[in-house]
């Protein structure tokens, strides 16, 4: 799926550049940056940044953030190609006064905020690519923004305007990360290896990601995240090679416990089951076996990911044993691409936080990976400790197909770029004084 697949990637034990626009034009900043392009002082004491100060700036900024959304979502790029959303961007957190670098593994965008007080140094991550046509359910033939990442870079920017406009309360740093090439499992090995913090040291790090719940809705992931990746490729020779694959590749697809939703119904019911504690979702496997269907020598490829993590090693024994009874020579020429595992210390003081700021009726926590998405903040998380939350994005009377992400029905509801930020800069504003 990437390059990134190709990186041996050292495992941390958790569980406990220009401003200029490219391709058109956006509206001005908010007038709240009128001025300067620094940030505004408001005259307010400097009282630590709380949740009714956070509020009055982010209602101020509410309608601006859709139309960026708005805007983003009419220019998707693929992995690698994010040129435009880059400089749409840079151009917003510059306006806001951050120290910006851009060009960062490719087109990431990274911006300092620093307070006026000492304190720890924090990060987010948002990602800014679109989902390609090869990797959407029901879609269509061209690149979209089915998967959010529009909404993710508009929070993130909402945010770090947000708290620019509150820096005079604000203590320590938000480095903020907006990352390249998220959906080919690529942007965060390449920001990585191009010193994606450099001058900067991050105690930890956040990101949020678009999911089928109600909208205003949290759903925190302590002790739990996302699978990984492996791929293989079993070669097959002789005369009827073809058809000795395509049954080793029908045999290997009987391996899998789980097939991608197909209905409203059964997006529904992933929504039940990833939300049930030691439900159906607690172990499983989710393979795709392919065989060419011309003769010759054939090739059976293959692509699973796993629940837990440690069953790579009996899943490959598995594909293994297949291929031999075929004749085949099994080849996996990478290590499998983490599992995205979520520190169960700063989850549940996120599930605190979240519960005393939105409610607790509107904080769930996640009990089964989703099977069928992998996510490079693995990467990420790897480094630093850290959350990944699910963002709601289902409005009300809507069905769950248009909160589902890579379905060709995602339309998310708008309002969820308000929830986001104003959960997130809190958050982040408290992780800074801790």
């Amino acid at each position: 799926m990437s390059n990134s697949e190709r990186l041996r990637v050292s495992r941390r034990a958790v569980l406990g550049g220009a401003a200029a626009l490219l391709g058109g034009g956006l509206a001005p900043p908010p007038a709240a940056w009128a001025g300067g392009p620094g940030p505004r002082r408001d005259g307010s004491t400097r009282r630590p940044v709380d949740r009714k100060s956070v509020d009055a700036v982010a209602s101020r900024l509410d309608r601006d953030l859709v139309e960026l959304r708005r805007d983003i979502h009419r220019h998707p790029e693929t992995a690698g190609t994010e040129r435009r959303t880059a400089a749409v961007v840079a151009r917003r957190l510059r306006a806001a006064g951050l120290d910006v670098r851009t060009g960062v593994g490719g087109h990431g965008v990274v911006a300092v905020l620093t307070g006026a007080r000492p304190g720890r140094t924090v990060a987010y991550r948002a990602d800014m690519d679109a989902v390609p046509p090869g990797d959407q359910f029901g879609g269509g033939p061209l690149p979209a923004h089915l998967c959010g990442h529009d909404v993710h870079t508009t929070v993130g920017v909402g945010v770090a305007e947000v708290l620019a406009l509150l820096r005079d309360r604000l203590t320590g740093s938000v480095v903020f990360v907006f990352q390249p090439a998220e959906e080919a499992l690529a942007g965060a090995a390449a920001m990585l290896d191009d010193d994606v913090f450099a001058g900067v040291r991050p105690a930890e790090i956040h990101a949020l990601h678009c999911g089928p719940f109600p909208v205003g809705q949290f759903v925190v992931t302590p002790g739990c995240g996302l699978p990984g990746q492996d791929r293989g490729v079993v070669t097959l020779t002789g005369p009827d090679a073809t058809a000795r694959a395509q049954r080793l590749a029908a045999e290997i697809n009987v391996l899998g416990t789980v097939t991608p939703p197909a209905t409203p119904a059964d997006i529904e019911r992933l929504v039940a089951d990833i939300l049930t504690p030691n439900g159906p979702l607690a172990e499983f496997v989710f393979i795709r076996a392919e065989a060419p269907d011309a003769e010759g020598p054939a090739e059976v490829r293959i692509s699973y990911r796993c629940w837990p993590e440690h069953r790579y090693p009996e899943i490959r024994a598995q594909v293994r044993r297949l291929a031999r009874s075929y004749g085949g020579a099994v080849s996996f020429p990478n290590d499998p691409f983490p599992a995205m595992l979520c520190p169960e210390q700063e989850g549940l003081a996120l599930r605190s936080y979240l519960r005393q700021s939105v409610g607790h009726a509107r904080v769930r926590t996640l009990q089964a990976p989703v099977p069928f998405n992998g996510e490079d903040f693995a990467l990420f998380l790897d480094r630093l400790p850290g959350t990944y939350t699910f963002l709601g994005v289902q409005a009300p009377g809507a069905g769950v197909e248009t909160s589902a992400p890579h379905f060709g029905t995602f339309d998310p509801d708008e309002r969820a770029i308000g929830y986001g930020v104003r959960a997130m800069a809190g958050w982040l504003a408290g992780r800074t004084r801790t």
